[in-house]
């Protein structure tokens, strides 16, 4: 059974950083894109970062290129997103993902997690 656990959610003021972790098992972690998403109340699912596993390219939505950061331990089966610069608007409860292949669309990935929330203050 794959499980994907996310955990370092929280509240911050705008500026600040905070980094989210996503634990993996149930699945062979090196032969899958890990990504994250989030979605905002009232707004659809967005794509936020993507890491392939078959060329190691990083993948980032404009809104967040350059302040967060997405990384992989695959000794671990962990998977990291950290957030950097902060804005209110990129308060919403962030998914972690895994699927076969780095893609934007949400709905070619096959397995997510419960969720965590990000609350970023003015």
């Amino acid at each position: 059974q794959v499980q994907l656990v996310e955990s370092g959610g929280g509240l911050v003021q705008a500026g600040g950083s905070l980094r989210l972790s996503c634990a993996a098992s149930g699945l062979t972690f090196s032969s899958y894109t890990m990504g994250w998403f989030r979605q905002a109340p009232g707004k659809e699912r967005e794509f936020v970062a993507a890491f392939s596993w078959s060329d190691t390219t990083r993948y980032y939505a404009d809104s967040v290129k350059g302040r967060f950061t997405i990384s992989r331990d695959s000794a671990k089966n962990l998977v990291y997103l950290q957030m950097n610069s902060l804005k209110t608007e990129d308060t919403a409860v962030y998914y972690c993902t895994a699927g076969a292949r780095a893609t934007r669309r949400d709905y070619e990935y096959d397995y997510w997690g419960q969720g965590t929330q990000v609350t970023v203050s003015s």
